[in-house]
């Protein structure tokens, strides 16, 4: 099978490509250039800016793939530009997206089905703000969505919009840093200020099984009816309880303090504390891909390799929110004495 992958340099697109060389198939990966792809039999690069229309049309003018999942498409300008290029043939076309899609409807009941993205939009928040850019992420994500199966219509392109939480990977701790961030505060030996306690529910997906989940899309096994699917973990954990579990697999002890949102707030530190938090982590309902025959692993069967993992290799560079590590022990001093922020 030829199979091309748009985006090379990401978790899920790095597990994605593993997964199809090991199961025999001619993989390309269509990127920017900025990583160098593993030298590998039946793996292939074609350079390209996605944003660039001719660039990328130069790239794919006249290819053939019976297969491709888009990791890159984040607007619908990004789908009409892959769609524009001449003689492209991609196959069937699995779009990676996102359970924001949820989150920027008005009436949200977490977790979500796949119909409850067609509840109408909450409005824009100001701009220049974490709600705007994550408002903005879930919007643009919408709209790929809506012109990947709009122009699937014209073409006679099978096409599936494949809605994903947060990603959990061995590979996470040179992307996002998101379980690092955490780690590397249960490693200083410091309190670790915990929002709301830990009380929010989350649920996420492990790579490793995404990356399976396209393996059986490409063989055309379990394509749903509907243009959507969501894949996550099978069931919730608070979020107390899944750093309770990566600090086992850790051998670390941490301090937990927990601290209220408002007083985050107050702080400062609401948006660079505490990564997995806030309204803008979505929990998705994967009830219906369980029943196409689709399997994901939960926390206590992935956690220890991809702990493991990250300590084994930490990232060259902190979380970016760790810049404010010295406001948060300040912050946790003060709540463990009793006062206020």
């Amino acid at each position: 099978m030829k199979v091309l992958l748009l985006g090379g340099g990401g978790l899920l697109s790095g597990a994605a490509r593993e997964a199809f060389l090991a199961a025999g198939h001619d993989v390309t990966v269509l990127t920017r250039g900025a990583r160098e792809l593993p030298s590998a039999d039946r793996l292939s690069a074609l350079r390209a800016d996605r944003r660039d229309p001719a660039a990328l049309a130069r790239a794919l003018s006249g290819k053939r793939f019976d297969f491709t999942a888009d990791f890159l498409a984040y607007n619908g300008e990004d789908v009409a530009g892959l769609f524009a290029a001449p003689g492209f043939s991609p196959g069937r076309l699995a779009m990676i997206s996102t359970g924001q899609v949820y989150l920027v409807t008005r009436g949200q009941k977490p977790p979500f089905k796949e119909g409850d993205a067609d509840a109408p939009v909450i409005p824009e928040p100001a701009r220049g703000t974490r709600d705007w850019d994550n408002w903005a992420y879930g919007m643009g994500k919408r709209a790929a969505e809506a012109g990947l199966l709009r122009l699937a219509g014209e073409r006679g392109v099978k096409v599936l919009a494949l809605r994903l939480p947060v990603v959990q990977g061995e590979a996470d701790g040179l992307a996002s840093r998101r379980l690092w961030a955490w780690l590397q505060r249960m490693q200083d030996g410091g309190p670790v200020l915990l929002p709301d306690g830990g009380s929010q529910p989350v649920r996420f997906v492990y790579a490793g099984d995404a990356a399976a989940a396209l393996l059986r899309l490409a063989a055309g096994e379990g394509w749903p009816a509907g243009p959507a699917l969501n894949l996550a973990q099978p069931g919730e954990t608070t979020l107390k309880e899944f750093l309770e579990m990566a600090a086992a697999c850790a051998g670390l002890k941490p301090g937990f303090v927990p601290v209220a949102g408002a007083e985050l707030e107050r702080a400062g530190l609401a948006d660079t504390c505490a990564p997995y938090w806030s309204r803008w982590c979505s929990r998705l309902d994967p009830s219906a891909a369980f029943a196409l025959g689709f399997k994901t692993r939960g926390p206590e069967e992935y956690l220890p390799g991809v702990v493991r993992a990250h300590l084994a290799g930490p990232p060259p560079a902190p979380h970016e929110g760790y810049a404010r590590r010295a406001g948060e022990l300040a912050l946790a001093a003060r709540l463990r004495a009793g006062g206020s922020a």
